[in-house]
């Protein structure tokens, strides 16, 4: 082999490009949608059991069959609206459409040895024994976006190299040029439920594409493990990457590799374990904006490394949020006046964010079902077991009739929510998944800085704070 360093191939080819070819599909689908939703529904009315159930499922199918080859941008939305493993809705259209949305979160077919290997060396400029003393040609996993593979550095680190699939980036960076088709998509996802929503669907498809456009470099990846890493240096259970940044360009991220079994073997453990790793995920989904205002987007079983010890790795920084303060400061006093049973504050707070329009005609008890909804882990009976309807009720939400549907429904969602209610529903179908139990409210005490902590976790993670001099939730930046 040479030392110049060959250019990585187009294996992802050319989406269909134009940005009216690329939206009249999701025009044409919504359309059809709501017309056949109509008739399913006088069918039903005239005695044909099951017609809106059996319309859903057929449009679910072709829902995701759609996202699915689209390749670009709307795959991936499709698959950040997705939960996961099942967890979430067991039964009526919501479910459906889950059901439906998790074939989006499988495994992506591996691009082949030899075109990794292209790609590394194009990117890096060396050939790859130069770059590293050995690398697996199999991927440890396969996304919608690149692919993991094992290798060692010249003095005999382990390491993790991400290498984006080629053509990826050009398609979904065409899509978001096309300012129509994430609208467009928003109002697909809203048509398909019997309900209407004050939600700004630009806005919304606005804050997604920038999320989307930052998992595209991997530059802005290494970024964000840099700070995370930086934030929870020195911590006893949350494990975070190392950045080896001369084996890393925007197409290629080489890191630090993570010990622990992947989910799989997770779910095999013993349940005080799996109990432990899910206290530890919520201290890393929900702490990093209590102490820094970042907010990892993406809480995917994938993205974790469940260690023997206790202790949970987090490997995947590509979706990540930085809060305005002001936001940041009105989640965690509305999560704290919802605890409280406040109602007139969490109204007040609602008001003042955002959440309520001049015309939105709600009463404080109406906006308080829906917040309490929401952070019902930590309103109950404490330790809290996790389980499907964690996530369900959230996500019923959306097409119920019950007193948080009524309240969600005439809310307007600001941009800067979007993410929090994707992370939510995330972290607590991960937690279902793992059947964890854990005493939810004192975890929320300990990452604001309230009481003084009794469980090993809460003081582990309480000294952590006070020794590294970082802020609590309720404390001023």
């Amino acid at each position: 082999m040479t030392d110049e360093a060959p250019q990585a191939p187009d294996r992802f080819g050319e989406v269909r490009a134009g940005r009216v070819r690329r939206t009249i599909p999701v025009v044409g689908f919504a359309a059809r949608s709501a017309g056949g939703r109509v008739v399913a529904g006088l069918r039903q009315r005239a005695g044909n059991e099951g017609a809106v159930d059996d319309f859903h499922r057929r449009t679910a199918d072709r829902y995701a069959d759609l996202l699915g080859h689209s390749k670009g941008v709307l795959m991936k939305a499709g698959q950040l609206m997705s939960t996961f493993d099942g967890s979430g809705p067991t039964d009526g259209p919501l479910a459906i459409y889950q059901q439906a949305l998790r074939r989006l979160q499988a495994d992506a077919p591996p691009m082949d040895a030899d075109t990794a290997r292209e790609i590394v060396e194009a990117e890096l400029g060396k050939p790859i024994e130069k770059l590293f003393a050995g690398f697996s040609p199999e991927p440890m996993a396969a996304a919608s976006i690149g692919q993991v593979h094992v290798a060692w550095l010249p003095d005999g680190r382990r390491v993790a190299v991400k290498v984006q699939y080629p053509g990826v980036a050009q398609a979904i960076r065409h899509d978001l040029a096309n300012t129509e088709l994430l609208a467009t998509f928003f109002k697909l996802s809203m048509s398909l439920t019997p309900r209407a929503f004050r939600t700004d669907q630009r806005a919304a498809a606005a804050e997604l594409s920038e999320r989307i456009a930052e998992e595209l470099d991997y530059r802005h990846e290494a970024r964000s493990i840099g700070r995370f890493a930086d934030l929870y240096r020195g911590h006893p259970f949350i494990r975070i990457p190392e950045v080896v940044a001369n084996r890393s360009t925007n197409r290629v991220l080489t890191m630090s590799y993570v010990d622990g079994v992947g989910w799989s073997e997770a779910l095999t453990a013993d349940q005080d374990l799996r109990n432990h790793w899910g206290e530890v995920i919520g201290y890393f989904a929900f702490g990093a904006y209590r102490h820094g205002s970042l907010f990892n987007a993406d809480p995917h079983p994938g993205n974790y490394r469940f260690g023997d010890d206790g202790s949970v790795g987090f490997v995947d920084f590509g979706c990540v949020k930085q809060f305005p303060e002001w936001v940041r400061t009105g989640i965690v006093h509305t999560y704290r006046a919802t605890l409280a049973g406040d109602r007139d504050e969490v109204f007040r707070l609602a008001n003042r964010h955002g959440f309520l329009d001049t015309d939105a005609d709600l009463t404080a008890d109406q906006v308080f079902e829906w917040w309490a909804m929401m952070s019902r882990a930590s309103l109950g009976e404490q330790p809290h077991s996790f389980v499907a309807d964690d996530s369900g009720d959230a996500l019923r939400s959306f097409i119920g009739d019950g007193p948080a549907s009524v309240a969600f429904r005439r809310m307007s969602v600001p941009s800067d929510y979007v993410m929090l209610a994707r992370i939510s529903l995330g972290v607590n179908a991960v937690l279902s998944g793992l059947g964890a139990t854990f005493d939810t409210r004192e975890q929320s005490d300990a990452l604001d800085g309230i009481g003084e902590p009794t469980s090993d976790l809460a003081k582990a993670h309480t000294a952590w704070v006070r020794e590294r001099g970082l802020p609590f939730g309720l404390d001023p930046r």
